[in-house]
């Protein structure tokens, strides 16, 4: 059977993950990846998943195991009024929805907002998956610069004012995959410019929890409430297989959004969200985190540390405030998805920074590196074999 005759034209705009594709590499005996953006399983509540499972099955009993609302179950719902509270934003049950991970938000986003040539205006670089759920219903899109403190808010209000955008996208603290912060004044200037022009502006933030250094920034939803949809998931600072995200939009957006879902999976999985329920209820959450941070933080510096003594001089990067990743920035004169087959070759995977641009010639010097799912030897030696890669391949070229 040929079955790319029957493939849709939309798939001509779908490709696989880097990503994904590393992770399969991974899984080879005696491979360290810095690939993937896993949290480590070291930070999983596992005897504490037990407890609230006794507690859920007591609670809720059958109800937990049932079909459920397609906005999400009523008491997690409930409890995320108090959680967005804490992190300034202000929200009724009416204004948030449950999604199956942020992931299927941003594929219900695509479906519902964008007609096949519309343009995404994206930080450049960007959150790789959703572009990949931005491609799958034929988005174009224009690219907003960035600097060593993320967006910046002249080049979004460029954007905004020569071109006709459907939705901005940003993830403005400890961005995946730069690791960069967009720091207060520039929220301000952000949420202003949004208000301007009255567009819409999706502020996609799963790592803020994770902070290592610094104070807490307010969210940009906080500061254009009617302008702004704020996006989150359980999967950094709980278990990221339960696929658990939630959103908080004006109403009107969410009504659609609900029955965008109702043709996907009907509702997110019932049971992970009433032990999500219980985890915020239960004052779980502030404990677990500040485990999590206790074991990344250290990594961070030891990532620094190995960067400054196995790279080359003209590769540069900026320690992350919090997160899961680092970026490096070289010269364009060397492509990075080459010195990866280098590095893999000696059982080391990164994902090379291009994959994150929507043009990917825009981003060859480039790099992401995680270090969560590691341990600290094999941060350090990870690092010295990419930076060994590195100078192979401009031996390679004649690159002094």
């Amino acid at each position: 059977m040929n079955i790319e005759s029957l493939l849709a034209t939309r798939t001509s705009h779908i490709k696989a993950s880097a990503i994904r594709e590393l992770l399969k590499i991974a899984t080879n005996p005696g491979m360290i990846s810095l690939g993937g953006g896993l949290p480590s399983p070291e930070s999983f509540p596992l005897a504490l998943i037990e407890e609230l499972t006794d507690k859920v099955l007591k609670k809720y009993g059958s109800a937990a195991l049932q079909y459920d609302l397609t906005e999400g179950f009523i008491p997690l719902r409930k409890a995320l009024i108090d959680y967005c509270k804490s992190i300034g934003i202000t929200a009724g049950m009416e204004h948030i929805y449950i999604t199956s991970g942020s992931q299927g938000f941003l594929d219900s986003l695509g479906k519902l907002l964008i007609t096949p040539g519309d343009l995404v205006a994206v930080e450049g670089p960007t959150y790789l998956a959703a572009l990949q759920a931005f491609n799958a219903y034929e988005a174009k899109y224009v690219k907003m610069e960035t600097d060593d403190e993320g967006l910046i808010p002249e080049s979004m209000e460029e954007v905004l004012k020569n071109h006709k955008v459907k939705f901005v996208y940003t993830v403005p603290t400890f961005q995946n995959p730069s690791g960069k912060t967009i720091k207060t004044k520039r929220r301000e200037q952000i949420a202003e410019i949004i208000k301007k022009y009255d567009a819409l502006l999706i502020e996609d933030d799963p790592y803020s929890a994770l902070r290592y250094s610094g104070d807490a920034l307010p969210t940009i939803k906080s500061m254009a409430p009617d302008n702004v949809v704020y996006v989150s998931t359980f999967s950094k600072i709980f278990a990221p297989g339960l696929r658990l995200g939630f959103f908080v939009a004006p109403e009107q957006v969410g009504r659609w959004m609900v029955i965008v879902k109702q043709g996907v999976d009907l509702n997110t999985c019932t049971y992970a969200q009433a032990l999500a329920t219980e985890y915020l209820t239960g004052d779980y959450l502030d404990a677990h985190v500040k485990k999590i941070i206790s074991l990344y933080k250290p990594k961070v510096d030891v990532m620094a540390d190995a960067l400054k003594d196995y790279f080359p001089e003209e590769y540069k990067w900026t320690k992350p405030d919090g997160g899961m990743f680092f970026w490096v920035q070289g010269p364009n004169t060397i492509d990075m998805e080459d010195v990866s087959k280098i590095s893999i070759s000696k059982g080391v995977g990164f994902v090379p920074g291009k994959f994150f641009y929507p043009n990917p010639d825009d981003g060859l010097g480039t790099m992401r590196l995680n270090f969560t799912c590691v341990s600290h030897e094999q941060i350090k030696h990870a690092i010295k074999t990419i930076g060994d890669s590195i100078k192979e391949e401009k031996d390679k070229r004649g690159i002094k």
